[in-house]
């Protein structure tokens, strides 16, 4: 019995020391955002690495989402005569939850991996330890750029994929299940309120910041050779669409909890 619980003495001891260590990562990272130099490139580059390239990925992710949230909402309303309610229902559920939740882990997919991955073979091939040699600090150079692009340019993803995934909803609708187009448009526009979008907005920019520092994090955090490099990237995908999950779960509570 002793064992036992020592076991999980253990394991509850080693969570709160990663959760720990994450939570000075991130703080680190956010006190560089106030101290010069600046490294406008590496801003840059990272903003289109991770958000233009991200759009189509995004996009099309969202426009069928868009669609068979139409065509979910039309079947289940037709059994209680509430077939009127899918724009309503299709704009709120993208702008709100399903936009900036698909929207932020496909960014995790895609760029939390490529982060870990870059920075991870860089420790290895020592290129870290050489930025160290020049005076360059690799939490400057390295992370705060990829967290403030992805910060920034994560918003602008899920808006771009609520306007997707809102118009992917108004073709299925009006092309598959015979909604009257200025009708469908009307009953979007008058059922969203500025509060949903701009929550949805928020929600972007803290996942935006999550899926870069866990990027970032577990590259710097990589083991030697090209295990430590593919465990890295694991963990990052992972870890970052955990902490999305959760992270949405929080901030609904505060903005929509009454």
């Amino acid at each position: 019995m002793i064992h036992f619980l020592a076991s999980i003495g253990r394991a509850v001891m080693a969570a709160l020391a990663k959760v720990g260590s994450v939570a000075l990562f991130a703080l680190e990272t956010i006190s560089h955002l106030f101290r010069p130099p600046f490294y406008g490139r590496e801003f840059w580059h990272a903003l289109i690495q991770i958000g233009w390239l991200s759009l189509p990925v995004v996009g099309l992710t969202a426009f069928f989402t868009g669609g068979a949230l139409a065509l979910q909402i039309f079947a289940g309303g037709s059994r209680y005569g509430a077939e009127a309610v899918v724009p309503s229902i299709v704009a709120i559920g993208m702008v709100r939850e399903l936009g900036p939740v698909l929207g932020g882990l496909m960014v995790a997919a895609r760029v939390a991996s490529s982060i870990a991955a870059e920075i991870g073979t860089m420790k290895v091939t020592e290129q870290i330890d050489a930025l160290v040699t020049l005076s360059t600090h690799p939490m400057k150079y390295l992370t705060l750029p990829r967290v403030l692009a992805a910060t920034l340019a994560v918003p602008v993803l899920v808006a771009v994929g609520d306007s997707v995934g809102i118009m992917g909803g108004y073709l299925v609708g009006v092309g598959r299940l015979d909604f009257n187009a200025a009708t469908y448009l009307k009953n979007t526009v008058d059922f969203l309120e500025p509060w949903d979008i701009t929550s949805g907005l928020f929600k972007g920019a803290a996942f935006g910041f999550i899926v870069a520092t866990m990027g970032c994090y577990h590259g710097m955090q990589s083991g030697r050779g090209a295990q430590g490099v593919g465990a890295a990237t694991k963990s990052a995908v992972v870890s970052a669409s955990v902490l999305i999950f959760a992270a949405n779960y929080i901030l609904t509570e505060l903005f929509f909890a009454a």
